[in-house]
């Protein structure tokens, strides 16, 4: 028999080439131990030894030895096989994963006509090189099914194996290539999870024994006691409701650890509503758990396969290394932060940068914090999605917020346009925080008031003057610069805001902190991405218009620890203003929820009391229920909505379709690109990890994790705009523009970050990222 190779060594002899038929074994031998947690290893182990079966081809083997430009289509042959034998069901999931490992998943529609072309790649001798075939009980996915949207289990199912099998393929062409070249893989020796709960139990004991004697700390210490109670609980869906400042953040980490290590769970993925406040969460959490390399911060979604969209789909490059060059993400560390949008996408991805990573959130805990930010046109598939996880993955999730958005059943506030009831089967026995109401009334720290009227930069800048600590957060990053504009000159004036990247962030939060504690002055302009997350307190807020939810994120940065005294030294009350800006208009989600949150300022004397909260979104999901389809509205081909999509295409899910319509941010959003921001004239950090990464032939997986510090979300137009004027350049030529930098911080202000209207661009779309 001829051997057949998988992957060449340029200069080196064919017998030191990796042979189909090792490579085929390795993925599957991986790919059946990521599908153990769900109970698909032997369809996955078979999936692995199938899925380069094309490579048999004389065209695939001149191809690799350079003897060719091409080595044509070898993801069809495995596929096609797979079919053959085992029939459209069994056979179309094997068929639907093998065939998308490069090009990812296709429309169902697309995938059948492609395998009605390939009915002759199915090499002669294909058993010489994979083995015998398997039975196909032995194939059977062994995993709980939970009835959900119509066929939504099956195209769940699908990404899941796909995540498995692209990984497993990344993962062994990896540690193949790295063995030759005598480099050390950096994957594995992380803690295990039951050695970060001893350190966060540790860490909080000696926390609590230091704390000042205050009741916001007593009911801190309460709330934690009764959440690592409730760890004993069987995996399944969660709640933990506590109000801003209650200590919700550790809260739910500590039991999250805890339920991971009682039930055997592999990782805890920490999803935050915004990029801009998961590195102020992974640095708590680091301080907590006494660690750097155990968690992961994952909020740049730079789109690797873009760097090999001009290469057919099937092209890995003659020794493989640009299938590695591509390589993203795949969580395996013990503790994920990563934003919404990364998550929830990937939840419904196709391609295999963004799917990759899916089997690890299986067997694991998923903690969502501020859920209330899940975007209504898309909540009814994302509840789908959660839903999957908790009954079928082994999955714990996590709702946490301190204004729970009444996504349960039982809450009778979600119905769909017939006025049927939606929501979560989730009862009050899963609730972790100790009576909610009761949280609220008790952490009540500051009064809300509502101005009557348009208020201007010019009234506001009047009482910046007037006070000497003071926070106003507005919804736009231009609105931000312009009103810090409006008090550059006064004492203390700051300005925060994602168009300064995330190292820049950290330093002037430090600094602010400090400068609060010392009772100086600090007048701080922000967007929204100072509302979550971030441990800061002031004794006066004012918000621009907004929800409910929104406003008492803003109120948790007011007199947070419950330290303001009047003139006799009793405690009182910070306050907060609520104004709706003169200046523009409110775009269309914010009026909504600003809309919905007038009868809890007309009806309740605490508009962030517990009652209150729960008013305002039945009024917000009130008024848009009646209209079809409320709450899954993006379209998909013919289909109004992902879920109906799903469930009438039949056999045939449109993978690539949905993939493309499930976006939380709008199409008009934003790119990430790298700033090599200096925090002082000597610092050369970024300039070196941006040397580093542009000399090595394969970037080190950790160095591309720290560069995402140095990261600025920009208008996709102005991206495009600055790439052609070349003050944009790759960061490695392998990537191209799938991982940009700024040549020099020359556009980049140290007050103001980066002048995103320097290329004459101006648009509504640089402020979808607060």
């Amino acid at each position: 028999m001829t051997i057949v190779y998988a992957h060449s060594l340029p200069g080196r002899p064919v017998e030191h080439w990796e042979t189909l038929r090792a490579h085929g074994e390795a993925v599957g031998d991986l790919a059946a131990s990521f599908g153990a947690p769900f109970g698909c290893s032997e369809i996955l182990r078979l999936a692995g030894r199938l899925h380069d079966l094309g490579k048999v081809s004389p065209e695939f083997q001149d191809y690799i030895a350079g003897l060719r430009i091409s080595g044509g289509d070898h993801s069809s042959a495995g596929a096609r096989l797979a079919l053959d034998r085992y029939g459209a069901v069994l056979g179309g999931v094997l068929a639907a994963i093998i065939a998308g490992h490069h090009a990812g998943l296709a429309d169902g529609g697309d995938l059948t006509r492609r395998m009605a072309a390939s009915a002759g790649r199915v090499p002669a001798d294909w058993a010489a090189h994979i083995g015998p075939l398997p039975e196909p009980a032995t194939l059977i996915p062994r995993l709980r099914r939970k009835e959900g949207p119509k066929r939504f289990a099956e195209s769940f199912l699908i990404r899941m194996l796909f995540s498995a099998l692209v990984d497993a393929d990344f993962i062994a062409t990896e540690r193949f290539y790295a063995a030759h070249a005598g480099e050390a893989v950096e994957r594995g020796g992380h803690a295990d999870l039951a050695l970060l709960a001893d350190r966060l139990a540790a860490f909080m004991a000696a926390k609590r024994s230091t704390a000042p004697e205050t009741p916001v700390n007593a009911h801190r210490a309460a709330i934690l006691d009764h959440a690592v109670a409730k760890a004993a609980l069987e995996p399944g869906l969660f709640s933990l409701t506590v109000p801003t400042g209650g200590g919700k953040t550790l809260a739910s980490l500590s039991f999250a650890l805890q339920h991971a290590v009682r039930h055997g769970l592999r990782r805890i993925v920490y999803v935050i509503p915004y990029t801009s406040i998961i590195e102020q969460t992974a640095q708590v959490f680091r301080e907590a758990l006494g660690t750097k390399d155990d968690i992961l911060e994952h909020h740049a979604s730079f789109d690797w396969e873009e760097a090999g969209r001009t290469r057919p789909a099937d092209d890995e490059g003659r020794d493989g290394l640009a299938k590695l060059q591509r390589a993203a993400e795949n969580w395996d560390v013990p503790i994920v932060v990563t934003t919404a949008v990364q998550f929830f996408e990937s939840l419904f991805a196709n391609r295999t940068s963004r799917c990759r990573k899916l089997h690890n959130i299986a067997q694991s805990v998923v903690v969502l914090d501020e859920v209330q930010t899940l975007p209504l046109p898309l909540l009814m598939p994302s509840l789908a999605a959660l839903e999957q996880l908790a009954s079928s993955y082994r999955t714990s999730v996590v709702l946490c917020t301190a204004t729970q958005p009444a996504l349960r059943r039982i809450d009778d506030a979600l119905r769909d346009g017939a006025g049927r009831p939606l929501g979560l089967d989730l009862p009050e026995e899963r609730e972790l925080a100790p009576d909610p109401p009761r949280l609220y009334a008790a952490l009540r720290r500051v009064t809300v008031e509502r101005r009557a009227g348009p208020t201007s930069d010019a009234e506001i800048a009047d009482r910046f003057a007037e006070q000497a600590q003071m926070l106003a957060i507005v919804d736009t990053r231009r609105h931000a610069r312009t009103l810090f504009e409006a008090i550059r000159a006064l004492p203390g004036a700051v300005h925060l805001s994602t168009l300064m990247c995330a190292r820049h962030r950290r330093i002037v939060l430090a600094e602010l902190r400090k400068r609060l504690e010392a009772g100086a002055p600090v007048r701080l302009v922000a967007t929204s991405l100072i509302e979550a997350g971030v441990d800061i307190s002031f004794p006066e807020v004012w918000r621009a218009a907004a929800g409910i939810d929104s406003i008492a994120q803003a109120a948790g940065r007011a007199n947070r620890e419950g330290e303001l005294r009047d003139a006799e030294d009793r405690p009182r009350l910070g306050r907060v203003v609520v104004f709706e800006p003169a200046e523009g208009s409110l775009q269309q989600e914010t009026r909504r929820r600003w809309q919905a949150a007038q009868p809890a300022f007309r009806s309740h004397a605490d508009p962030l009391g517990h009652d209150a909260v729960k008013a305002y979104f039945t009024e917000l999901y009130w008024q848009i229920s009646g209209m079809p389809s409320a709450f899954d509205t993006a379209k998909v081909g013919d289909y109004p909505g992902i879920l109906a999509a799903i469930a009438e295409s039949g056999a045939e899910p449109p993978f690539r379709s949905v993939a493309e319509a499930f976006r939380m941010i709008d199409e008009e959003g934003n790119e990430p690109v790298v700033v090599p921001w200096r925090a002082s004239p000597d610092d050369r950090d970024a300039e070196t990890l941006i040397a580093r990464i542009a000399g090595m032939e394969r970037p080190r997986t950790a160095d591309l994790r720290r560069l995402q510090s140095y990261v600025v979300p920009v208008p996709r137009r102005a991206r495009d705009e600055w790439l052609a004027r070349h003050v944009l350049v790759p960061v490695h030529a392998a990537l191209g523009d799938a991982l940009l930098r700024f040549r020099d911080d020359a556009l980049y202000r140290q007050e103001t970050g980066l002048d995103v209207e320097a290329p004459t661009y101006r648009g509504a779309a640089d402020n979808v990222f607060p």
